[in-house]
């Protein structure tokens, strides 16, 4: 998982996002007041997959006020204008995410993360694809056995949803966070697949400065 470092102002943002892109992207030009797909991917180190750019843009612009942010927006070309609309991450508290969010959305929840460090504490599957040949089966397997888990509530609710990010060394910090990611199905039962809810498959991150 990655941390943001939100853009300062409108000329950070624009100094950062009209860069020209990679050397092997020849139409696109540094500095010529339009934001191509290729100049987002730049900056966040993404090549292809456009739903996370958008994830990592919503978090970068995060420190500007709306009308800042509608600045950098319409400097957005059509292709990638159309892409934030389609993919503008939902923002939603614990509580609101465990009801309303839906599989495959772009989301961002802010609140306090506690890690999940028993599996005999907690049971849950996730559905990973497994290709032979031409055809691609689904196995479950625990999602302990993928993730990092983490409960994050409301403050004022005992209503928790489900952050998971790759397994490494690094934890998320336990303090007021906002974590950006891609809503995907939990199973709770392994012999029926019963669907039981929604988890948070974080990408980024942001603290709040304190």
């Amino acid at each position: 998982m990655k941390k943001i470092e939100p853009f300062k102002s409108v000329d950070d943002a624009l100094q950062q996002l009209d860069n020209g892109g990679r050397f092997y992207n020849l139409l696109t030009k540094a500095d010529d007041g339009i934001i191509t797909t290729a100049e987002l991917g730049k900056v966040g180190g993404i090549f292809n997959d456009k739903q996370q750019m958008i994830l990592f843009l919503e978090l970068s612009l995060s420190g500007l006020d709306e009308s800042q942010r509608q600045a950098v927006i319409l400097k957005l070309d059509m292709d990638l204008k159309l892409l934030y609309y389609n993919y503008q991450p939902a923002l939603f508290s614990p509580t609101e995410a465990a009801s309303k969010a839906v599989v495959a959305q772009n989301t961002i929840i802010t609140g306090v993360p506690k890690l999940t460090a028993s599996k005999t504490d907690f049971n849950g599957f996730i559905m990973i694809p497994i290709m032979t040949g031409s055809v691609t089966t689904f196995t479950m397997v625990p999602i302990m056995d993928m993730y990092d888990v983490y409960e994050i509530k409301d403050a004022t609710s005992a209503q928790s949803i489900l952050i998971a990010h790759a397994r490494s060394s690094d934890k998320l910090p336990e303090k007021k966070i906002q974590i950006a990611g891609i809503t995907k199905e939990l199973k709770t039962d392994k012999k029926e697949k019963v669907a039981s809810k929604i988890f948070l498959e974080a990408i980024y991150y942001l603290e709040y400065e304190t």
